[in-house]
């Protein structure tokens, strides 16, 4: 009866052990496996890979230390909230060439360590201000061959480590020089292929870019598709004589500091009390395009002239210390030969001292000379 009863008891325990067993080889299996089946895994480094899949959507099920995710060459429309919450430790991702129209505010959520996205190639219209604010680490970003036709006049500071901006092969009219002011670390920066409209709007943006490439930027061209007299030709070797009227529109434009400058300039035949076209700003004197290059030049030229005027000076100093050591060394060479018995002086005694006069007479005019 006894070892009956030890029977009925082991059972229930032997059944939730098999359990236990179960359900830690499932988790034992998710954690060590944890690839979709339209993707190829790769855990030794961590990478995802599921290009051309025909995917619609974010694949699920992926292993939480997943690096990096490439999802090219699909057919996904949306990105949602949720799209990469089982992915926190992505640096790379890259979702070109697909069909996305929308993204929400929150898809990045948690991507902290995020480097480099790649969302080229898609069908994006509109980049929320907040959208990167996740993101804390992000180098690299590709937006090239979307329609995007606007873009939010400042990112999050969360972008301030960005060293490398697509933007080509856009819908891009305008791009406030705000927005790349923030990029602080900003090293590369694509802007070709947009319909850029090359007005007053578009001098901030000139200005920046000037800096940008003083700096040691690298960007390529940025042709103007309007006005038609402008149309084809590259906004940085555009003169600044063109955008003259800009300088009278509003104090608070990035060319305000520079109307009084050109005022002192302006010819007094202009229309300056009033009188005059108040669109005809040609006649002011254009801030030359290269002027921190003059800037530069003057300032260096300062430092080597001085350096030349302390070496005159120097040299100055020498030959009059020169000049009074020889001097005293005469003077004490003569009384030394006064003090000599008086065999010594005879006859050639005052040429010894004609000559030391001379040569003392002519060290003080070197002296007065060199000063």
């Amino acid at each position: 009866m006894a070892g009956r009863t030890r029977e009925i008891l082991a059972k229930p325990t032997r059944s939730c052990g098999r359990i236990i067993w179960t359900l830690s080889a499932m988790l034992a299996i998710q954690l060590a496996g944890g690839c979709p089946a339209a993707c190829t895994c790769y855990p030794k480094t961590k990478v995802v890979d599921c290009r051309g899949r025909g995917l619609q959507d974010i694949p699920r099920q992926l292993h939480l230390n997943t690096l990096e995710l490439y999802l090219e060459h699909n057919r996904i429309h949306v990105l949602g909230y949720t799209a990469f919450r089982e992915t926190p430790l992505l640096r790379v991702l890259n979702l070109a060439n697909n069909s996305i129209t929308t993204i929400s505010t929150n898809t990045f959520q948690g991507l902290r360590g995020l480097l480099v996205l790649n969302l080229a190639n898609n069908a994006i219209q509109d980049i929320d201000r907040h959208l990167f604010r996740p993101i804390r680490s992000l180098s690299d970003l590709n937006l090239s061959h979307n329609s995007i036709s606007r873009l939010p006049a400042t990112l999050p500071d969360s972008m301030h480590n960005l060293t490398r901006l697509s933007l080509h092969h856009n819908r891009l009219q305008r791009l406030h020089w705000m927005l790349l002011e923030s990029l602080s670390k900003l090293q590369v920066l694509s802007l070709h292929s947009n319909p850029w409209k090359c007005d007053c709007q578009l001098i901030g943006l000139k200005l920046w870019l000037e800096t940008f490439l003083f700096k040691g930027g690298i960007m390529d061209e940025i042709r103007c598709a309007q006005p038609g007299d402008l149309r084809d030709e590259d906004l940085r070797n555009i003169p600044y004589k063109l955008f003259g009227s800009c300088l009278n529109t509003s104090q608070s434009h990035p060319l305000a500091h520079l109307q009084h400058q050109a005022k002192e300039h302006e010819s007094p035949y202009s229309g300056g009390n009033g009188g005059g076209d108040p669109g005809c700003g040609a006649k002011q004197r254009a801030r030359p395009p290269n002027l921190r290059h003059a800037i530069a030049t003057v300032a260096i030229t300062g430092v080597v002239c001085g350096l030349v005027c302390l070496m005159m000076l120097g040299a100055a100093v020498y030959g009059c210390t020169y000049a009074a050591v020889t001097a005293r060394y005469q003077r004490d060479l003569r009384q030394a030969d006064r003090a000599a018995p008086s065999s010594r002086q005879g006859s050639g005694e005052g040429k010894e001292l004609q000559r030391d006069s001379a040569i003392s007479t002519a060290h003080a005019h070197a002296c007065s000379a060199s000063m």
